[in-house]
C-alpha cells in the first residue's frame, strides 16, 4: 500500500511519486465510465500497453490523444498510408506497427458494435449483465477470455484476455481496488 500526505491509502500499483498516476487512480481507474468515445480510448491505449507498463502509456496519453485526432473515431476511419506512416514516426508515441494498425482496424469494429448495440457498453453488458465485479491479483478471468475471443471473431486485434481484463478494471466493470485503498468498494 502506498500511504499519501493526505492520508489516503492507495492500491499498492499507484506509484505516489508520478502525479499523474495517482490522479489516474484517484479519479478514473476502476470508476465506471460507459462513454463511447471513452471506452475506444481505452481499448486503444490499453493495447498499447502490451509488453510495456500501463505507467509508460498514462505518462505519453496526452500525446496519443494528439497523434489519433483525440481517438475521434471518424476521423480515425479516415486514416490512410500517410497518417499511418506519421504515426509511424511519431517519437512522441508507441510507435509499433502492429498496435497502429489495430488501433485502426479496430475502430471499424468498434463503431459496427455500437451500431449493433446502440453502444459499446450495451455489448459488454451482454457479457455482464450490467454488474460490477469485485476482484482482486489477477490477469484474466472467464469473462475477460469469453469478451476477447468474441471481439477476435469480430475481427479486433490486440484484444487478448489479459488485455481485456486491464481494460475492464480501467472503464470500472472489473473493480479491483485493494482492500486497503481508500477506494475499495466505494465506486
Amino acid at each position: 500500500m502506498i500511504k499519501m500526505s493526505e492520508d489516503k491509502i492507495r492500491c499498492k500499483w499507484c506509484n505516489s511519486c508520478n502525479e499523474l498516476y495517482v490522479k489516474y487512480h484517484d479519479e478514473e481507474w476502476g470508476i465506471p465510465n460507459f462513454d463511447d468515445h471513452y471506452l475506444y480510448e481505452m481499448l486503444v491505449l490499453e493495447s498499447f500497453q502490451a509488453g510495456l507498463s500501463w505507467e509508460t502509456i498514462l505518462n505519453k496519453r496526452e500525446d496519443f490523444r494528439i497523434a489519433f485526432d483525440n481517438f475521434d473515431i471518424e476521423k480515425i476511419l479516415e486514416y490512410d498510408e500517410d497518417k499511418f506512416e506519421e504515426l509511424m514516426n511519431n517519437e512522441k508515441i508507441v510507435r509499433n506497427k502492429l498496435k497502429i494498425n489495430a488501433a485502426i482496424n479496430n475502430a471499424f469494429i468498434f463503431k459496427e458494435i455500437v451500431s449493433e448495440f446502440d453502444s459499446f457498453y450495451n455489448y459488454l453488458k451482454t457479457f455482464t449483465n450490467g454488474e460490477i465485479i469485485y476482484e482482486n491479483d489477477r490477469g484474466y478471468s472467464p469473462l475477460s477470455e469469453e469478451i476477447s475471443k468474441n471481439l477476435k471473431k469480430r475481427g479486433m486485434k490486440f484484444v487478448g484476455p489479459t488485455i481485456i481484463y486491464s481494460f475492464l478494471q480501467a472503464i470500472g466493470i472489473i473493480n479491483s481496488h485493494d482492500e486497503e485503498c481508500f477506494l475499495y468498494k466505494q465506486v
